[in-house]
């Protein structure tokens, strides 16, 4: 929960992983680990130099927030800044993005997955 509540927050307030792991102070990996819930009893100091770049009181990271949740948001402009960056080092070149989307949107159509 730690963890999820760190992500939705961070995406709130427009951070990146890198961003946040900076300002708090500590590995970005180790970061990352906390959010995937790979990591599930950081130390309450990583909390507390997360939850204040968040700007939030430590209670806000421990708890369940439901009006946190965002189940249809869209992807933010960084996002898909990080995610074109992501496909450009791993070889991918610009002409096979379409048939990257043509076959993940075959894919979502034969799984029964609606596109939004």
């Amino acid at each position: 929960m730690i963890g999820s509540n760190i992500y939705k927050l961070r995406k709130k307030r427009g951070l990146t992983l890198s961003e946040l792991a900076e300002r708090a102070n500590i590995s970005k990996s180790y970061l990352s680990n906390i959010e995937r819930n790979l990591n599930q009893n950081p130390s309450i100091q990583v909390i507390k130099k997360i939850a204040g770049v968040l700007d939030v009181e430590l209670n806000e990271l421990l708890y369940q927030h439901p009006e946190l949740d965002e189940p249809n948001a869209d992807i933010s402009e960084q996002e898909l800044i990080e995610l074109v960056n992501e496909l450009k080092v791993s070889g991918i070149d610009k002409k096979e993005y379409k048939t990257l989307i043509e076959f993940i949107k075959w894919q979502n159509k034969t799984m029964g997955v609606k596109n939004n």
